[in-house]
């Protein structure tokens, strides 16, 4: 019964998503008839051939379902299943583009494209704009339509409508918290109907308010008289043998099976992911969240936005260059030794901002004493007034712009735009086996603003807290997360009371 329900909804939920594509494709469409001007299809078939219906919308249903879009997942966030939909978007839209040119359609190169426009000084055809059109609707009329409704079945589903009934198997440690963990997210509509106790009989009559229905003797028959929809096997480590066979019993009822292992959350900083290698499965831990296509778009994002800023600021650069010059003798250029990805140490850049380079050196060397012997919450950072620093080097700081040079550590792939402030060797040296999750700030890229820096951790800040946030970036990486971040550091990252 379940499973049937789930076939309708699935069809229900496809069938909304043709019309929100075929919707999208309208609107696209729309928008080339607006700079085409009044005009009306030759015949009834071209109110959705141009629009481009018969052809989008099949491959973004197919990319979809091969996404996993359509799978019962209650458990899954909001957050994700929109990344997926732009996902699916773009590829749906790319292929369009492909299949069009294999056929070589007469939607592109004929009356559709025939007349030239020209946007922001950009000439262009109508075929064009309507698929560049096409490539931001698709994805925003999906994913507004599927974040409405997956919030209003998850407020149906927290006033107790919608429910799907699960057995944890498990009355320790680990089975408490699957049961409390289900209990406050009411919005997965997932109802714990009762325990299961992992030894083979049952010595508790209850846990946490729910009914421990027997033992691991009466799985068979628990299962059979009192039915539901999935079960979470949450067994202790000191069970782990049994996990084997109670699978396989398992296997007998029509059932969603969900295994959570008993591993301390210390040794999860990341989202685990299952792999398979000639049969042998492997359940990934801990990796770097860069790997493959995601550290592709994100160097691409570093190399485009760092040759941007270069050039942009240029002019800047070179009025900061000659101020610098003028302020004292040294170089305009001060270098520091800093450690990035997987513990490759570089020379950071910046802009001298002290009398002497000598100063600066000193400044690193009573920074780092004061590291060593205060707590991690009381840094000893350079003083307010600290006589070293020039008047241009304390303006330089305040607004950061003593960084700018950092662009080229960005453009030689030291650095990424995004990503955990570059620390020194001698720190991470003291830091590694004393902070819990020091070294993971290392599986990507320091980076020249960061999460912490946008939410005020900067300068003369509690470095836990710092080190708090860098693992919550690394642990929720994303390449939208990136731009997020570089778009709050126009507004939060340049200037700072604690930036002296």
């Amino acid at each position: 019964m379940v499973k049937q329900r789930h076939e309708l909804f699935a069809f229900l939920l496809g069938v909304s998503d043709v019309l929100v594509i075929s919707a999208a494709c309208v609107v696209a469409w729309l928008v080339r008839h607006a700079y085409a001007g009044l005009w009306l299809p030759y015949s009834w078939e071209g109110y959705f051939k141009e629009p481009l219906i018969p052809l989008t919308v099949p491959i973004t249903m197919i990319t979809m379902h091969l996404l996993g879009l359509y799978r019962p997942r209650r458990d899954r966030s909001i957050w994700s299943e929109m990344s997926g939909l732009v996902k699916a978007s773009v590829v749906a839209v790319g292929l369009v583009v492909v299949v069009m040119w294999v056929m070589d359609a007469d939607l592109l190169a004929g009356r559709l494209g025939a007349n030239d426009v020209e946007i922001l000084g950009y000439h262009t055809t109508l075929g064009r704009v309507q698929l560049g059109c096409l490539a931001i609707t698709l994805p925003a009329f999906l994913c507004g339509y599927r974040a409405v409704f997956r919030l209003a079945l998850r407020r149906l589903r927290s006033k107790g409508r919608n429910l799907r009934h699960v057995a944890v198997i498990g009355v320790g440690r680990l089975g408490q918290i699957v049961g409390r963990t289900l209990g406050r997210n009411t919005w997965t509509g997932l109802n714990v109907a009762y325990f299961i106790s992992h030894e083979p009989t049952a010595d508790r009559g209850s846990c946490l308010t729910r009914p421990v229905r027997g033992g691991l003797d009466d799985l068979e028959r628990t299962l059979d008289e009192h039915k539901v929809d999935g079960v979470y096997l949450a067994l202790p480590n000191t069970c782990a043998a049994e996990v084997p066979t109670i699978l396989a019993r398992l296997e007998r009822f029509a059932v969603d099976v969900r295994l959570i292992p008993d591993v301390p959350p210390r040794y999860l900083p990341h989202s685990m992911s299952v792999s398979e290698l000639d049969g042998m499965p492997i359940l990934s831990c801990r990796e770097c969240p860069l790997y493959g296509l995601g550290g592709f778009s994100k160097r691409m994002l570093d190399v485009l936005g760092s040759a941007a800023a270069l050039v942009l600021f240029s002019p800047v650069m070179l009025l900061i260059a000659i101020g610098v010059r003028l302020s004292g003798p040294g170089p305009i250029i001060f270098k520091q030794r800093r450690v990035s990805l997987g513990g490759e140490t570089f020379k950071i850049y910046k802009f001298r901002t002290m009398y002497h380079v000598e100063d600066e050196r000193r400044e690193l060397a009573e920074q780092t004493a004061a590291l060593a012997e205060e707590t991690p919450a009381v840094p000893g950072w350079t003083a307010r007034n600290d006589p070293r620093v020039t008047p241009l080097g304390r303006f330089l700081r305040r607004t950061s712009l003593d960084e700018l040079p950092q662009f080229l550590n960005v453009l030689k792939g030291q650095m990424s735009l995004v990503g955990p402030r570059p620390e020194r060797p001698e720190l991470i040296e003291r830091f590694r086996d004393d902070w819990r999750g020091y070294m993971l700030r290392q599986h990507v890229k320091a980076g020249i603003t960061g999460w912490a820096q946008v939410r005020g951790l900067r300068g003369d800040t509690d470095l836990r807290k710092r080190l708090q946030h860098d693992l919550f970036y690394i642990r929720h990486w994303s390449l939208w997360f990136d731009v997020k971040i570089l778009w709050l550091t126009l507004f939060n990252g340049f200037l700072h009371r604690n930036a002296h």
